[in-house]
């Protein structure tokens, strides 16, 4: 059974499938998309993005698009209940190329990435199916779907009509179906953490036509009150959500009651100015799925971990998955790769995951802090801390974020030198000055795949022909990078005839540099560029043979007669009108 109807089949058209297809449709990759419900949900539920979910969504060619519909460079409050500043969190630095702080309105992300999909000719998006069965071999996925009248995002029960039933097969199946998994249920796979008994409220509002009901709430506040936490998120389109937590004595009949919901959302705003989109009490877990693969079968987004609201990275997470998973499915697929590689799926995204809960989980025990003598306690030691050289600056800039960095040996990469060591680290995104004097995203430069960038070298030059040979089978763009001021000068006729098969840039804000000296990366070097912007390796002056043999061990290319990759449906990525390009 060799024959297959697509590349990637992806469960599930939430945030995480939406991105995860995009990826690959821009890779060239053929790709099924399936989800149960026959409408999109509408109404919010993540509200936040943070820079490097904006960088993948540049990457998927629609960052500009969704930008459009945010709040960008938000501020972030921590308040007493009577307004009082207790912390304000406000990231200016845009080291990954976006604003660190910004608020969505769910649908209109959603509605954005759908429609970004009708540029691929090779994705097949499939609404109201739902997946009934699933196998697998050593070569394929063959998966039955049927026809799904959908559960109103878990409000019904329906049952998937078999009569309507179709089979495909393709050579991966990747879950993003969410904490109710499907494709995670059937695999018998279990998570693991914690699920907590704190019940909130959640009230979504919209300002009504020609009212502006939410002047007077610029930012997203944290109300820190121990008699009733409150969260305040600001919204794009004159939308606005509020977090009540409960108390154990409230039921959630009590809570839901539209009466209940006009009194507290009155502290705030004028009843009669805004209409309730969704009342909801809901409680949160923080939860990891025991494994992410089993074959050809991967779990992405809330299918593989679940974590709690409160720094707003449950969206983001599943969307890094959707990054990590898409470029090594391409190396499989379009150019060799073993498809062990996907065991570094996990060993990297795992950590990173779960590091994000744990903050989560942090916050909301200093939020929800219902006690008044240990919120006194909490609100003394934060603005304490605040006042302490240092340390202030580091909790404003909300630097307690785990970095994007994966753990020491458990990387796709060359190892980490030393403790200052870029490799296995994402690589910033500045704005760098093309040859001809125009501004432009590093990562715009460097196409989608790997790149190979020489600092003040035609990285080309630096290798030999055999070396050239593995690299343009991957199809890595080339780029210098000159330090401002740094290009070239000489006597006429310099520069002709130059290799236009590589690309000069100058770090004319100078902040690759500074990354460069931090990692001890020095004029001559040579570092390759995983397609996801993390750092693969460095290759010291003349030394990229060591570089490019560890790029093929470690991808596990095929070489000789079997170094044809995957029986695939794959074209070349496609753009289209209307959409950024990032290429």
């Amino acid at each position: 059974m060799n024959a297959f109807d697509y590349d990637v089949v992806v469960v599930g058209l939430g945030p995480t499938g939406l991105t995860l297809a995009n990826l690959l449709g821009r890779r060239g990759v053929s790709v099924l998309a399936l989800e149960r419900e026959p409408e999109y949900y509408g109404l919010a539920r993540a509200v936040y993005t943070d820079d490097e979910g904006m960088r993948i969504f540049q990457t998927a060619g629609a960052a500009d698009e969704l930008a459009a519909d945010m709040n960008l460079d938000s501020t972030v409050q921590w308040v007493r209940s009577d307004g009082k500043l207790l912390a304000q969190f406000n990231q200016v630095e845009r080291p990954l190329g976006w604003p660190v702080v910004n608020f969505l309105y769910q649908p209109y992300l959603e509605n954005t990435l759908e429609r970004a999909l009708e540029r691929f000719p090779h994705v097949t998006v499939r609404r109201g199916r739902e997946v009934v069965d699933f196998d697998q071999d050593a070569t394929g996925v063959g998966v039955e779907h049927a026809a799904s009248a959908g559960t109103g995002y878990g409000k019904l029960q329906a049952e998937p009509d078999r009569r309507t039933s179709e089979r495909v097969r393709a050579r991966y199946l990747v879950g993003c179906d969410g904490g109710r998994s499907v494709v995670r249920t059937r695999l018998g796979i279990d998570m693991t953490g914690t699920s907590f008994p704190e019940r909130w409220l959640v009230v979504d509002l919209k300002a009504k036509e020609g009212v502006d009901a939410f002047r007077h709430l610029p930012y997203f506040d944290f109300v820190c009150e121990p008699e009733l936490p409150i969260v305040s998120c600001p919204q794009p389109g004159g939308h606005h959500r509020f977090e009540f937590m409960l108390r154990e004595t409230q039921t959630k009949e009590e809570m839901e009651d539209p009466d209940n919901v006009t009194a507290h959302i009155s502290r705030f705003v004028n009843p009669d100015e805004v209409e309730v989109l969704r009342k909801l009490v809901y409680t949160f877990n923080a939860v990891v799925a025991n494994d992410w693969r089993d074959g050809r079968i991967l779990l992405a987004g809330d299918a593989a971990h679940m974590t709690p609201q409160f720094i707003g990275q449950g969206m983001n997470s599943g969307v890094r998955d959707a990054d990590n998973l898409s470029w090594k499915l391409t190396a499989i697929l379009r150019y060799g790769a073993d498809p062990a590689i996907l065991d570094s799926y996990e060993s990297e995204r795992r950590p990173h995951a779960k590091a994000m809960i744990t903050m989560s989980v942090w916050m909301k025990n200093l939020v929800s802090v219902s006690n008044p003598v240990a919120a006194r306690v909490r609100d003394i030691a934060l603005t304490t801390a605040l006042r302490v050289p240092g340390l202030g600056g580091w909790i404003r800039g909300a630097k307690m974020k785990p970095e994007p960095r994966f753990r020491r040996d458990a990387y796709l990469g060359l190892p980490r030198r030393g403790l200052r060591g870029v490799e296995g680290t994402l690589a910033p995104q500045p704005e760098v000055r093309t040859y001809d004097g125009r501004h432009r995203r590093l990562d715009d430069v460097l196409g989608l795949g790997f790149a190979v960038l020489g600092y003040g070298v035609d990285p080309r030059a630096a290798c030999t022909a055999d070396e050239l040979a593995v690299l343009d089978r991957l199809d890595c763009h080339f780029v210098t990078v000159y330090p401002l001021g740094g290009r070239p000068q000489g006597t006429p006729g310099d520069g002709r005839g130059g290799n236009d098969q590589v690309a000069d840039v100058e770090d004319h804000t100078g902040e690759l540099a500074r990354w460069f000296a931090k990692g001890g990366v020095r004029q001559g070097d040579v570092l390759v560029l995983r397609p996801d912007r993390f750092v693969f390796g460095i290759a010291r002056r003349g030394d990229t043979a060591t570089l490019v043999a560890e790029l093929v061990r470690r991808l596990r290319l095929r070489t000789g007669q079997d170094r044809t990759p995957e029986p695939q449906l794959t074209v070349r990525h496609v753009n289209a009108p209307g959409f950024e390009e990032s290429r």
